[in-house]
């Protein structure tokens, strides 16, 4: 049985990024003061990635009005983050920055790291500012994440850091009503 990693602070790394047009050095001090998602996938050059890199692309206008970085990062080089970037024109969208994990030290850091295969499995992790863990989400290889289902849980996140003592429901949007726990509501919902 694992450990959640929920709640947890982020574990430091180094790394470089292929992000618009440059290489770049991304450390865990980099996600600290905003909100992040590190966003994992398997491999450049492949079927389900490219969906989500490029859904996830097309979503980043958005993460960043609510003050969401991005990262999304593989077992890839940056140099093969480049070459991907620039041969394909879903890749080719992003913004964000695509960090290169070659060791897999970042991968195992987030309990992603297919061992056996050198690849990571499709996780999701959305950190707040102060560096811990709030949503954690891995799927099997096969099964392709939703950005705008991933903006929906951000905004919950943000708001239930913005306001104590409430907390938000099922499918809960910006503007519906929350809840805040009591004795009072226990076996009424």
């Amino acid at each position: 049985m694992h450990q959640s990693i929920i709640n947890t602070t982020l574990l430091p790394f180094n790394a470089t990024a292929f992000h618009n047009g440059d290489f770049v050095d991304v450390s865990e001090q980099d996600l600290l003061g905003k909100w992040s998602v590190v966003f994992f996938y398997p491999a450049d050059f492949t079927f389900v990635c490219p969906t989500e890199l490029g859904d996830m692309a097309d979503h980043y206008e958005q993460l960043q009005a609510m003050g969401v970085e991005v990262y999304s990062v593989s077992t890839d080089t940056h140099f093969t983050h480049k070459a991907w970037h620039d041969s394909s024109d879903t890749i080719n969208k992003i913004q964000y920055p695509m960090i290169g994990d070659p060791t897999g030290r970042i991968s195992r850091n987030f309990g992603v790291m297919i061992e056996e295969d050198g690849l990571a499995l499709r996780g999701t992790f959305v950190i707040n500012p102060e560096g811990e863990i709030k949503v954690a989400e891995v799927h099997d290889l096969g099964i392709g994440r939703s950005a705008k289902e991933l903006v929906r849980k951000i905004q919950a996140a943000q708001y239930v850091a913005e306001h104590d003592g409430e907390v938000c429901p099922a499918a809960w949007t910006p503007g519906e009503e929350t809840l805040a726990p009591s004795l009072d509501l226990v076996g009424k919902i």
